[in-house]
């Protein structure tokens, strides 16, 4: 009798310290989402324009953190443009389920949040500036193709241009 629960504690303790060892190395972590469709790296060139004789270049980190807030973050940068000169970051955007993908002509400018910000150039034509705006109004989940360009702030004649994005709202 004694054998029998002997057995019977040992095969529950081996059990459970099976169970116990399980559990605790069991992947807990959440799913990391893939970052392609929130952050962006979009680069400008003229190749997309009519007119080509400028000899520019710029970059855009597009990034919007998985926060509440729901804020995108547009560092952009732009080189050998016309020196000391200012000009604007616009976007347009198409709804994810329209097949034409980038194919809006109604750019919106940005700047720091809902205010128009210039991008100014230095002697050599370089500028830097940290944008942002807020999409909380946007539902999460919603899908854009997105496209960019520099305009020049005083003809509103585009400088530079970029490739169509996928975007989705965090």
């Amino acid at each position: 009798m004694r054998t029998k629960q002997l057995h019977t504690i040992i095969g529950t303790l081996a059990l459970f310290t099976l169970m116990i060892s399980l559990f605790v190395s069991c992947e807990k972590s959440q799913p990391v989402e893939d970052p392609q469709h929130f952050d962006l790296d979009v680069t400008f060139h003229t190749e997309n324009l009519k007119d080509q004789s400028n000899k520019g270049f710029g970059f855009l980190k597009f990034r919007q953190d998985p926060d509440t807030a729901r804020i995108i973050t547009l560092d952009t940068y732009v080189f050998n443009l016309l020196p000391n000169h200012s000009y604007l970051l616009q976007r347009a955007a198409n709804p994810f389920s329209d097949t034409t993908t980038c194919t809006n002509t109604s750019w919106l400018t940005l700047g720091k949040g809902l205010v128009a910000q210039d991008i100014k150039t230095d002697g050599k034509g370089d500028g830097h500036e940290e944008l942002f705006r807020d999409v909380t109004g946007v539902p999460r989940g919603s899908a854009f193709h997105i496209d960019f360009q520099i305009v020049d702030a005083a003809t509103m004649a585009p400088v530079l241009s970029s490739d169509c994005y996928e975007y989705i709202v965090r």
